[in-house]
């Protein structure tokens, strides 16, 4: 089980009105760990700017990635 909590988890986003110079519709992004931020319904995101931000969560949906497409998100991102 703790493997699983270490995993990182990616979002899409569904709706950016507000951020659109930080978030890009129909873009996947990586949620960094943040629970303040979850019980007030906030995600924090990794946006375009390559900074973690607090956004409504109401904003993205979560995905299932594999591994390997986890590792290819990860790289993208570095």
């Amino acid at each position: 089980m703790e493997a699983e909590n270490t995993q990182p988890r990616f979002v899409i986003c569904l709706n950016n009105d507000g951020y659109e110079d930080d978030l890009k519709v129909r873009t996947v992004y990586r949620v960094l760990p943040d629970e303040s931020a979850a019980k007030s319904n906030y995600l924090r995101v990794v946006d375009e700017t390559g900074e973690d931000y607090l956004y409504p969560a109401e904003y993205f949906v979560f995905i299932n990635v594999v591994p390997e497409v986890a590792e290819a998100l990860m790289l993208a991102a570095a």
